[in-house]
């Protein structure tokens, strides 16, 4: 996950924080606060959110990079739904329950096809064996 990305995604949220304190801003020149209000508020609102935008950053980076490596040291990658470990995020945990999904509904193929080819082996038995008893009878 690179970082660009991750801002261009979150483009919306940051448009909406800059128009927020530049809305605050145009309130407090108004007043007759001191400077350092003035600098304080807008300063104090763009490090919180950054250091939230940091720590999603850091926490889904982790997260899909582990996922990333897993996948490359599965033989059967199939297998990745159930080797992943539970996410603390939201889209992490809908990802992680399609997964689960997917797996399931490969293993019940799986088992089908697995299914019609014993019947068929048996067919195949059954059909030989009808046929050995009258060759055999001769």
């Amino acid at each position: 996950m690179k970082f660009g990305s991750f801002i261009k995604d979150k483009i919306l949220q940051i448009s909406l924080i800059v128009f927020g304190i530049a809305t605050i801003e145009i309130f407090l020149i108004s007043y007759p606060y001191g400077n350092f209000i003035k600098i304080y508020i807008p300063l104090s609102l763009l490090i919180l959110y950054f250091i939230s935008i940091m720590q999603e950053y850091f926490k889904k980076k982790v997260y899909y990079e582990n996922i990333y490596r897993l996948l490359d040291e599965l033989k059967e990658k199939y297998l990745i739904a159930e080797v992943i470990e539970n996410p603390s995020f939201v889209e992490g945990k809908i990802l992680k329950e399609i997964l689960e999904q997917i797996d399931k509904s490969m293993i019940e193929n799986v088992n089908t096809y697995k299914y019609l080819q014993e019947d068929y082996k048996e067919y195949i038995e059954m059909w030989i064996h009808e046929i050995k008893i009258p060759i055999a009878s001769r």
